[in-house]
């Protein structure tokens, strides 16, 4: 399954929903919540250990956010990747 987080600020609910293998994505002004120094920065490294996070590189790039600030192994796409996860995953969940 494909998660699409756009909520900010996310839930836990939300992280808690996301099982072993699911991919995610954060868009938008979910991206604020996805610090290295942030408030979800620990639950973000343990679901790291089972699934693959995303943020589109447009979306830190407009939010002045750099790729170092980011929780370690968040991997930065651009669109075509993210199209490529709708392919790959034909069940698609978004959080907004």
């Amino acid at each position: 399954m494909l998660h699409l987080i756009f909520q900010s600020p996310i839930e836990l609910a939300v992280l808690e929903r996301i099982s072993p293998g699911d991919d995610v994505v954060f868009l938008e002004n979910a991206v604020l919540r996805i610090l290295e120094k942030g408030s979800l920065g620990a639950s973000l490294s343990e679901c790291l250990k089972q699934n693959r996070l995303y943020v589109l590189a447009d979306d830190i790039g407009v939010r002045g956010i750099q790729l170092s600030e980011l929780v370690t192994g968040i991997e930065v796409i651009g669109y075509e990747e993210l199209v490529a996860l709708t392919i790959k995953n034909p069940v698609i969940q978004s959080w907004s």
